[in-house]
């Protein structure tokens, strides 16, 4: 079975995108969370056999169930740092012969879906799918079988991220996905603005309303 983890916080004033809202101010910052939340659910829900919202903070589930609509199953991040929530992830998911899982999050709104139905493939002949960020991160993990050494002792939000993890995948068939990037700061909304605005006068079909519509950008 395929199994889809999109990894989400709910999006509360002052307690996500706090790099942005520095510069642009907490209300648009939350609103900016928010738009990429509701675009990933929309984006991914069809993408695998299996596709779980792992949602933070544990107390949201009802806001995350009124999101959902019945379309994602959920399940709590539950306590520790991200690789230790993300292994549960991959150990719960990993029980069968055959199964294959990804985890992504929802700070890359103009992802490309087919990124992700590649790696669904890549997976059947390699033990670990990477997507690599620009800002040394990956945007996408996804394992075959189980990998617990690749979540473990990395310094999570540091440049070094993806860097850490390869050092750690030993002999496992890695493959890996273009590089893409994540929205973190000022400098990241400005190239998404400016990214959504050139898709926009290309004629290029943008799937990320909710964010389009922050950015300025009328798909009607």
């Amino acid at each position: 079975m395929t199994h889809l983890g999109l990894f989400a916080k709910w999006p509360r004033a002052g307690l996500v995108k706090t790099r942005l809202a520095t510069a642009l101010g907490t209300p648009l910052a939350t609103r900016i969370a928010d738009a990429f939340l509701r675009d990933a659910v929309i984006r991914f829900h069809e993408i695998a056999e299996r596709q779980v919202i792992v949602f933070a903070p544990d107390e949201d589930r009802e806001l995350f169930c009124n999101l959902a609509e019945g379309s994602w199953e959920l399940e709590p991040q539950g306590p520790g740092d991200l690789g230790e929530r993300l292994q549960r992830f991959f150990t719960r998911c990993l029980t069968s012969v055959g199964d294959v899982v990804i985890a992504l999050g929802t700070d890359s709104p103009t992802l490309p879906v087919e990124f992700v139905s590649r790696a669904f493939d890549m997976l059947q002949s390699h033990e670990v799918v990477l997507g690599p960020a620009t800002d040394g991160g990956y945007y996408l993990v996804g394992l075959s079988q189980p990998r617990p050494e690749i979540f473990e002792g990395i310094a999570w939000s540091s440049a070094d991220v993806l860097g850490q993890t390869i050092d750690r995948l030993g002999d496992a068939r890695v493959a890996l996905l273009p590089v893409w990037y994540d929205v973190d700061t000022p400098e990241d909304w400005q190239m998404l603005r400016g990214h959504l605005r050139a898709w926009h006068r290309a004629g290029v079909r943008i799937d990320c309303p909710h964010t389009a519509e922050l950015a300025g950008i009328s798909l009607l």
